[in-house]
């Protein structure tokens, strides 16, 4: 999960910096998802009370958050190619989807220490 929270912060704090979609922004987005998507199997298979918890809900709800957000710079690319600039849209989606996935990182944190 860690790897999953510094790839998709590099690739959201990247394309807010240069407001640009570029190799960079691409590969981190990606390599974020694919942690994520790792990081949850792993939680799924190595736990016994499923994904029907609170915190399961806005787990699953910031990973499709986060994989729209993915997405949404993929489409961008294809449209327009590297180093193509993004709207405002995109942005403001980019930060907000970061804060949301960033308070469901940090939940999952709380939870494993606490409880």
């Amino acid at each position: 999960m860690t790897f999953a929270f510094l790839s998709y912060g590099i690739g959201s704090v990247t394309l807010e910096r240069f407001k640009m979609v570029g190799t960079m922004v691409l590969v981190f987005y990606t390599l974020g998802l694919l942690f994520e998507v790792a990081a949850i199997f792993m939680m799924a298979f190595s736990s016994s009370g499923g994904m029907g918890s609170w915190h399961g809900l806005i787990g699953e709800l910031a990973f499709l958050v986060m994989l729209v957000n993915t997405v949404w710079v993929w489409s961008v690319y294809v449209r327009k190619g590297f180093d193509s600039q993004v709207n405002k849209w995109l942005l403001n989606f980019t930060k907000a989807a970061y804060f949301f996935w960033v308070v469901a990182y940090l939940l999952g944190i709380i939870l494993v220490i606490w409880f």
